[in-house]
């Protein structure tokens, strides 16, 4: 191993002890720091981390899921995974457990900010934008807001 490639591998896994990266974030990151390095030791590094299991896209979306699931809809989180470069078939695992609970996030996430129905069309479309902002689809939006404020208590 070249003294660049260990240096780099090192880099790498500070980046990777403070959170998880996908692979292409950590190459963005490691691509400022190569410094007279070429794109094929950066590759072989990071296909190292990925062989010892350093570097993992099932646990980037784990981690996103966890972390952005109270606050956003299954569009928002989807979009930030793809803007990672997380693979499709992971992104679509890991649609079908946000869907199951994106109804409830967003009620949730409504219920902190507005918890009042609205009371007029300019609050309704407040809300709706709000909500949409945050990555809801249309479809759940639309069920939140047309719940009885008693159901929501």
């Amino acid at each position: 191993m070249t003294t660049i490639q260990s240096q780099l591998e090192i880099q790498a896994l500070r980046y990777l002890s403070r959170r998880e990266y996908s692979r292409l974030e950590l190459e963005k990151k490691l691509a400022t720091k190569l410094q007279g390095a070429s794109q094929e030791t950066l590759s072989t590094v990071l296909d190292n981390l990925e062989q010892c299991g350093h570097l993992s896209p099932q646990r980037v979306v784990e981690q996103v899921i966890q972390t952005r699931r109270p606050k956003f809809g299954c569009q928002r989180i989807t979009h930030e995974l793809k803007e990672k470069g997380i693979a499709e078939h992971l992104i679509e695992d890991a649609l079908v457990e946000l869907k199951a609970t994106e109804f409830d996030s967003a009620c949730d996430v409504w219920q902190k900010k507005f918890s009042q129905p609205p009371c007029n069309m300019k609050e309704r479309g407040k809300q709706i934008r709000f909500l949409m902002n945050r990555g809801f689809s249309s479809d759940v939006i639309h069920r939140v807001l047309s719940r009885d404020y008693e159901e929501m208590l």
